[in-house]
């Protein structure tokens, strides 16, 4: 329905294609390219005609970048994706490069020839990312080449066309807030900053302000769109119409100008007239945005994009329409972990796991008049040493059976119109080893670390991070991706400022909606990850306290596999949360279960853990 398993092995020209674009360097006056995984968006999902990495490198994953020199050729992945990239790219044309410790800028300052001319397109890379390029190439004497047009677009025959997604409204009964009340909102800050105007360029800020969905990329409801807000309220938002039937321009035509995406460059050039003040966020709008400022004589003001806090900082209205979209995808989730569990050992694949699960998710939909939109993300169906790959995606060529006596790793979501889910179980299947449990209970640690936390106004992600390592870290081990990331409100699955990671200063505020995912992987044998989604609530008095306290709370509701824990490595207010999960999961999710087996495996697979 929603997600394809195609074989997605190393491109039979892979060499082929970059010895062609190396070809194109002497004319274009450059001796090394860039080419990101993004689109002029700088979205997580792209349309498949901006898929150029993939094309040029067999790499599929979410988040990567090439450097291709004259002799070299590098692909920089972060951990999740070291172990896909190995499998996917062909070792004797390219090379893997760190993209957290060593990014291309880098790489380039340590490592790049005395004068070299990187070429790179300007709709691809921010404007902070620029300022990186160049101040890296600055240190070997070397110049940044802004590119009139990409040379892969002209080397890739058969791109594929434009996405041309249907767009719809978002109704306020789930977004809460009216569509001119946000916009109202933004233009009173920008003329409190003397400011004459904001380009909103990222999507999904797009579609929060303006309450709209669409459908251009994979899993994500946005439609690939951009405005402009004016101090003075008005709004302009550049969409191509034939995205829109009547009613969304109806509706449009009530708060904004609708305009196509070719009106943009105009449309910006005459706000920056006259020295116009115009903010952008220089971590996501594409360096060629701001230049069309500077030439028109307007001043580029660099802030975060003012809708990206705000909709992270979700109301009422979306938190309770998340919370109904966990319990009705709680009870897909059950439908799904009963049938794995009648189903014998190396009689089920990876693959046939993933359809089965997204039917379930479309059927209770469809029986709670809540229809599944689309899943988040392609699902993760992972079997034994295909569990350790953390962001391993399943293709024909890959797929294997889920044998007896190893662990089954399910990371998957879904988009409802009221929310977007995202969960993690890993299943034993059959008796595993004490190898296996002794770790799952270590993540499992980690996971209620998160879950129990509680935390003085001003905490950031960063602060949080170590409660669900310390664990592992005890034990000599440690996972190589965040805690946890922001979630959107029927929007993108990852969603920003917000995070759980080493990295993350942001401030966790109230109403922000959070992943809670430790894990561990030993590489070519097994993974483990243990996924809820938590939000961020209120401080509350604690009794014999001097103030009051953030904490989380809890989102999903799903077994967690109980034949995996060993009792004795939970203290016991760990012991305690468990079961008391356990609990709330069977009441909560009982009443939307109706097959009298299914409610029997909840029961037992929710009872409470002794030592």
């Amino acid at each position: 329905m929603f997600q394809s398993f195609e074989v997605t092995s190393t491109p039979q020209f892979g060499r082929d294609r970059v010895s062609a674009l190396r070809a194109s360097f002497d004319s274009l006056g450059i001796d090394a390219f860039l080419v990101p995984r993004a689109d002029e968006f700088n979205g997580e999902y792209v349309p498949a005609c901006s898929e150029r990495l993939a094309w040029l490198t067999g790499f599929t994953g979410s988040a990567g970048i090439a450097l291709i020199l004259r002799t070299q050729a590098i692909v920089f992945v972060d951990g999740r994706y070291v172990t896909q990239l190995a499998e996917q790219v062909d070792g004797s044309v390219f090379s893997g490069g760190d993209l957290v410790n060593a990014p291309p800028h880098v790489w380039l300052a340590a490592n790049g020839a005395k004068g070299l001319r990187l070429g790179i397109d300007p709709w691809l890379h921010a404007g902070a990312e620029v300022r990186r390029l160049e101040r890296a190439l600055s240190e070997i004497g070397g110049t940044l080449v802004f590119l009139p047009h990409n040379p892969l677009d002209r080397l890739w025959a058969d791109r594929p066309a434009e996405p041309l997604g249907a767009v719809s409204i978002q109704n306020v009964a789930q977004a809460g807030v009216l569509a001119r009340e946000k916009i109202a909102t933004i233009a009173a800050d920008l003329s409190k900053m003397n400011l004459a105007a904001v380009l909103i360029a990222d999507p999904s800020s797009v579609a929060w302000t303006f309450n709209i969905r669409g459908a251009d990329v994979p899993h994500t409801p946005h439609p690939l769109a951009r405005a402009i807000i004016h101090a003075d309220g008005r709004a302009e938002i550049f969409l191509d119409k034939r995205k829109t039937g009547i009613e969304p321009e109806a509706y449009l035509a009530q708060i904004c100008t609708q305009l196509p995406p070719s009106a943009l460059e105009e449309k910006l050039a005459a706000v920056s007239r006259d020295g116009g003040r115009v903010l952008i966020d220089p971590d996501i709008a594409a360096y060629a945005l701001a230049e069309i400022i500077r030439k028109a004589g307007g001043e580029v003001v660099e802030g975060a994009d003012p809708a990206k806090l705000s909709r992270a900082v979700k109301n009422d209205v979306e938190i309770n329409g998340s919370a109904a979209a966990h319990l009705q995808d709680g009870a897909a989730m059950v439908e799904f972990l009963y049938w794995l569990s009648q189903t014998k050992p190396g009689t089920v694949s990876e693959i046939a796991a993933a359809e089965h699960l997204e039917a379930a998710r479309a059927r209770v939909g469809q029986s709670m008049q809540n229809p599944l939109k689309d899943i988040s993300f392609d699902t993760i169906s992972g079997a034994g040493e295909h569990a350790a790959i953390m962001h391993y995606r399943v293709t024909t060529e890959t797929n294997r059976m889920i044998e007896a006596g190893e662990l089954f790793l399910i990371d998957s979501g879904a988009q409802y119109i009221n929310g977007t889910t995202d969960i993690t179980r890993t299943v034993g299947i059959g008796a595993v080893s004490e190898e296996h449990r002794r770790f799952f209970t270590l993540v499992l640690k980690g996971m209620i670390g998160i879950s129990t936390a509680r935390f003085p106004k001003g905490t950031r992600g960063c602060d949080l991070d170590p409660l669900a390592r310390i664990a592992l870290w005890r034990a000599g081990a440690d996972f190589a991706h965040g805690t946890g990331h922001g979630v959107g409100s029927y929007l993108s699955v990852h969603e920003g400022p917000q995070r759980i990671s080493r990295l993350s200063t942001q401030e966790l505020l109230p109403g922000m909606i959070l992943s809670n995912e430790p894990g561990y992987y030993r590489p070519g044998s097994f993974g483990i990850r243990i996924e809820n989604l938590i939000y961020v609530r209120g401080a509350e008095e604690i009794e014999g306290g001097d103030a009051p306290m953030l904490g989380f709370e809890t989102l999903t509701f799903c077994p967690i596999d109980r034949s995996l824990v060993i009792p004795e490595l939970l203290t016991h207010d760990e012991l305690h949360w468990f079961n008391d999960y356990h609990r709330r999961t069977c009441e909560a999710l009982m009443p939307l279960i109706h097959d009298h087996d299914v409610r029997a495996w909840l029961e037992n697979a929710t009872l409470p853990l002794e030592y």
